[in-house]
């Protein structure tokens, strides 16, 4: 099967089981937005991607962002482009330059790098923060007791936080995390949350996701 088929195929599958979470839920399809995850993914399976009208998609890292999408960019310019993974303060201004919605915000460091990086290239992308729910060592994040002080460091320097995001610890039930990010979320009136990827993303759209993020479920096998 060519990637245009099998993409379609995947894309559909997950639009309806998408639609049908929310139905479950009372709430609108229109307020939950697919992020379509091309980490390792081919150009060809990309391109099948965005000949079905996909435009929201999400990296792990700045380069290879860069170098999936740069000349995309210019075919394609009402792409989306989401930094799902964990940034180094070191590429802050090219991940600005790149991305329109910042995900993983962990640091005032990296908040700093960031209100540098937006004044000197006059653009201001999106900003979650990335809260470690499960409080996992190796995992980036903040605890979910240091959001406050974050959000508190952001509005110094006069950065929005839109919203949160979570990857919830992978040998426990996601369910429990996704509800308590959104009464994170909740509590401090933000309003996004980005929660859900190809396992149980029906699950986070039913406990009050904005952004499920589906990568091996639309593109198969990386």
């Amino acid at each position: 099967m060519v990637p245009d088929e099998k993409v379609g195929q995947n894309l559909s599958h997950i639009r309806s089981r998408m639609a049908a979470a929310a139905q479950r839920a009372g709430r609108p399809l229109d307020a939950i937005t697919l992020i379509a995850v091309t980490k390792n993914q081919s150009a060809e399976k990309i391109s099948a991607a965005l000949n079905l009208g996909q435009r929201v998609f999400g990296e792990n890292r700045v380069q290879e962002a860069a170098d999936h999408w740069t000349n995309i960019r210019a075919n394609f310019p009402d792409i989306e482009l989401h930094l799902i993974g964990p940034l180094q303060s070191n590429k802050a201004e090219e991940a600005v330059r790149i991305f329109d919605v910042i995900q993983t915000i962990d640091r005032p460091k990296i908040l700093d790098k960031l209100k540098f990086a937006c004044k000197k290239l006059n653009k201001t992308p999106k900003f979650f923060i990335q809260v470690n729910t499960g409080e996992e060592p190796q995992k980036s994040g903040v605890k979910p007791d240091e959001i406050k002080a974050l959000l508190e460091y952001s509005k110094c320097l006069d950065i929005n936080i839109e919203g949160l995001m979570c990857i919830p610890p992978s040998l426990q039930p996601a369910a429990p995390h996704f509800a308590f990010l959104k009464k994170l979320s909740e509590s401090f009136k933000l309003p996004s949350i980005s929660m859900g990827m190809t396992g149980d993303y029906e699950a986070a759209i039913e406990l009050g996701a904005t952004h499920v993020r589906v990568g091996s479920g639309m593109f198969g096998s990386r």
